[in-house]
């Protein structure tokens, strides 16, 4: 089972995190862009229970656009990473046809306290630390149908670091943890499930979504990712009943830069709430794991 970084234990006190991320432009904003990145990059480490360390830029940029754009991008991301307390150390650039942007990233953790997709428990709850709506909120500012509004509240988001509901996990002694990116929300609950004999049960009235989401889904703009993880993961999930197809989108839509899924045993539920209280972080009880019932996932309207 693959999980969100590659992890080297150095000896008994130290294991090594190191994992890479980039990709192309979600939003027109340079800076707002960068910091997207860097932040979406760091995500991997918090999901592993780590602490960033160091990071590089990776970079490809056209040639017949303005250095300053550039420099827009490279700024959000290193203040980013500055307000994880790690460095950028350098990087590499390449000239594209299109912008991407992105990080190498270093982190460390104790070697007994690393976070895997794999050991979630029946009687767990599943904790979700970012509302989802990326994917079509950034399909329909990328198509001029956005409300502004709307594309302000996706970046706000996007660009809000893991680190609080890493450490609030940590706390917790969570059991399993991945990041909501470009799979959705099902497609990496669905890895989750998949080193045991569990289910995990959503609720969607508990599931928080970005003001908008429900209303761009109507209209169905929605990124290809969102199609291909449908097409992917719909035959290891179990909708109830009259659940609208928009609905069951949603869950499948690509997200960029999302929340922390977690399963935490119900032990760990106070110290959780606590340790996000203390910096006003927000998280939702979307569900939980139960016996495993012949489907990877089921999903209650």
């Amino acid at each position: 089972m693959p999980d969100d970084a590659a992890a080297l234990r150095l000896d008994d006190e130290r294991a090594l995190i190191f994992t890479t991320d980039f990709f192309t432009p979600i939003v027109d904003d340079a800076y707002s862009y960068g910091a997207i990145a860097a932040a979406n990059a760091l995500s991997d480490i918090y999901a592993m229970g780590g602490k960033p360390v160091l990071a590089l830029n990776i970079a490809a940029f056209p040639e017949d656009l303005p250095i300053s754009i550039l420099s827009d991008i490279l700024r959000g991301m290193a203040e980013k990473v500055r307000s994880a307390g790690a460095v950028i150390a350098g990087g590499h650039t390449i000239k594209d046809k299109e912008p991407k942007v992105g990080l190498a990233v270093i982190g460390m953790a104790h070697p007994d306290r690393l976070f895997t997709k794999q050991g979630a428990q029946p009687g767990d709850v599943l904790i979700l630390t970012k509302p989802l709506g990326t994917g079509t909120i950034a399909t329909a500012g990328k198509n001029d149908q956005a409300e502004q509004a709307h594309l302000d509240e996706a970046i706000k988001w996007m660009s809000t670091l893991n680190r609080e509901a890493s450490q609030a996990a940590l706390a917790a002694e969570a059991h399993a943890v991945t990041d909501i990116t470009g799979f959705g929300l099902l497609g990496h609950a669905s890895e989750m499930t998949e080193s045991g004999p569990v289910t995990f049960r959503l609720e969607f009235k508990r599931i928080p979504l970005m003001d908008g989401v429900e209303g761009y889904a109507a209209r169905w703009i929605f990124p290809g990712g969102s199609e291909d993880n449908r097409r992917t993961y719909a035959p290891k999930v179990r909708f109830g009943d009259g659940m609208s197809e928009e609905k069951q989108m949603i869950l499948f839509d690509a997200q960029t830069s999302g929340g922390l899924l977690i399963a935490l045993p119900k032990a760990g539920l106070d110290v959780f709430q606590a340790e996000m209280a203390k910096t006003n972080s927000a998280w939702w009880q979307i569900g939980e794991v139960v016996e495993r019932s012949g489907v990877s996932l089921e999903i209650v309207d």
